[in-house]
């Protein structure tokens, strides 16, 4: 039990890092100070549900995310949701640091605004035609295909033609949250959001 809580610390520092957040930043959003974020991080301050309740809320998992999980079922047992003109299956756990999806994009899909954001993207396409339009670039992917990006290029990805397009694609928490999260212009309201 003790080596389990003395990979707690090391666990929170990581979830920390791949969210690409100071301790400063979690500190606050917690309502803790930093220098006891760096204690527990460091393992010199023991924790307790007071202290982590709010940080993993922060870091948007579960406190049992930070304790070594034995004979752990390594299915990904997560919903599919669809949503502007997406079918989004997640491939990866919530807490993994990078996210993998299977997204079918559907032909006559409302037009959404060009992504910039931290981080890169990649792609593989499965099957169908896809439009990937990276700055001024349009470009027209196969199945077979696979593109890598800075996604600081402001780039959308959509069907082409009139056929489905069915893609992997893997990103980092920020491209998730900006990419399967963030609201539509034109939006399948009665659609749930991913979790």
């Amino acid at each position: 039990m003790m080596d389990e809580l003395a990979q707690l610390g090391p666990r929170l520092r990581s979830a920390r890092q791949e969210r690409g957040l100071t301790l400063a930043d979690l500190a606050a959003r917690a309502g803790l100070s930093a220098s006891t974020l760096s204690r527990l991080e460091s393992g010199k301050r023991q924790a307790s549900l007071e202290l982590l309740l709010p940080l993993t809320r922060e870091l948007g998992i579960r406190v049992d995310d930070l304790l070594p999980h034995r004979d752990r079922d390594p299915r990904v047992r997560r919903g599919t949701v669809s949503r502007g003109g997406m079918t989004i299956a997640p491939l990866t756990r919530e807490a993994s640091a990078v996210r993998a999806f299977k997204i079918t994009y559907r032909p006559g899909a409302p037009v959404r605004p060009a992504q910039i954001h931290e981080g890169s993207e990649w792609l593989y396409v499965l099957s169908g035609r896809l439009t990937l339009e990276l700055g001024e670039q349009t470009l027209e992917l196969g199945p077979g295909e696979a593109a890598e990006f800075d996604t600081m290029t402001p780039h959308r990805i959509r069907a082409a033609g009139c056929r489905k397009a069915e893609v992997i694609s893997i990103f980092n928490t920020i491209g998730e949250r900006l990419h399967l999260h963030t609201p539509l212009e034109i939006d399948d309201s009665a659609e749930p959001q991913l979790k």
